[in-house]
């Protein structure tokens, strides 16, 4: 039987982690933005435009990354559902069905920089 040793380039983990989360805000950033400016902690739109600054420079830093991503999962998931349901009725937007699936996408985002830092 043979032993395998598994070597992780953390640098490769670390860009790959920061470019899919590029590609994830790309996609669905307006929709996440639209959710977090609705909300009623006025922290979750401003971590979400400080992510969207720090991967707009050219080496965004994957520390500060896993914690914004960590920040705004955070905000969105001490939402109450009365919050949510009182959001929907007055912005006509799925903000609980928004929560759970961005919440749900920040937490795969999140689990890809599980050897970052």
């Amino acid at each position: 039987m043979q032993n395998t040793t598994i070597v992780i380039d953390t640098e490769q983990v670390r860009y790959d982690a920061v470019a899919e989360t590029q590609k994830h805000l790309r996609q669905h950033g307006a929709s996440l933005c639209d959710l977090l400016d609705a909300l009623d902690d006025p922290a979750g739109f401003e971590a979400f435009c400080a992510l969207h600054a720090m991967l707009a420079a050219p080496f965004p830093d994957a520390d500060t990354v896993k914690v914004a991503l960590r920040d705004i999962r955070r905000i969105i998931a001490a939402q109450s559902a009365s919050s949510l349901e009182r959001i929907s009725r007055e912005r006509n937007l799925y903000a609980a069905e928004a929560a759970h699936w961005h919440g749900a996408r920040l937490s795969d985002l999140i689990a890809r920089f599980r050897h970052v830092g």
